[in-house]
């Protein structure tokens, strides 16, 4: 007996929405992917491509090293630090460089801490009424962990000891890393000239880096606490730490 041909497959409202569902998760992963890694990893490598053609832009015609005057083993003074007066509102200013971070890491720090001008766009921001780079005081600023290149997405992984290194136009300053705090979002007592006690004169100057934590989520900040350990002006040229990337083409 021939077998009867059978009909067209019928399908099934159920089948349907399942396969719309896969659809519609494999889709979500990519945007995810796309959000959270290979886009971080494009703008990331934009913003350090920003950063050293502004590091270029405020050295201007200083050499890279300055002609050695003393032995290496010799630690020069370059006496008080000079400290600039805060640009306009999303105004790049200064050059962070963070070796823990890779020893391509050079990012542009912008006056403000407005999402959609400065944190969203050019990458850290500094905390309008703290202290400039060098001053006495705390100079806090503020960046992602992810998303728009996240530049703070290594924050935790910083151990005592690490340097930090900003650049303005007039030097260049090296902080010295000193311990991790975690906050609630309403701990703006870290924004204080001593942070965390609020009235207390400064005697320090402190570079404070605050985000969001735990990664993803905004529930809590995490702060990054370092000290000033020495600065040279732009003339002294770079530290020798980050000189490779300081020379590197934007």
């Amino acid at each position: 007996m021939v077998p009867a041909a059978s009909g067209p497959r019928r399908v099934s409202v159920v089948g349907v929405i399942g396969e719309l569902l896969i659809t519609g998760g494999v889709l979500v992963f990519l945007f995810l992917g796309w959000q959270l890694w290979l886009n971080d990893l494009v703008v990331g490598a934009g913003q350090n491509s920003a950063g050293v053609t502004l590091s270029h832009n405020l050295r201007g015609s200083a050499p890279l090293h300055a002609p050695a005057t003393a032995p290496p083993t010799t630690k020069i003074s370059f006496g008080d630090p000079v400290v600039a007066v805060a640009p306009g509102d999303a105004i790049q200013f200064a050059v962070m460089y963070v070796p823990r971070f890779g020893s391509d890491y050079a990012r542009p720090i912008s006056e403000g801490v407005g999402t959609t001008k400065v944190l969203n766009k050019n990458g850290i921001g500094h905390y309008p009424g703290t202290q400039m780079p060098g001053a006495v005081g705390n100079f806090a600023v503020a960046a992602h962990r992810t998303t728009y290149g996240a530049p703070f997405k290594p924050l935790a992984t910083l151990q005592i000891g690490d340097k930090i290194y900003v650049q303005t136009k007039d030097g260049y300053f090296t902080y010295d890393f000193r311990g991790l705090e975690y906050v609630k979002p309403t701990g703006v007592g870290v924004l204080e000239p001593v942070p965390e006690f609020p009235g207390v004169p400064a005697t320090d100057r402190v570079l404070t880096m605050t985000s969001c934590n735990p990664m993803f989520s905004a529930q809590e900040r995490i702060i990054a606490y370092a000290v000033l350990e020495s600065w040279q002006p732009t003339s002294a040229g770079a530290p020798a730490a980050i000189s490779a990337t300081v020379a590197a083409k934007g």
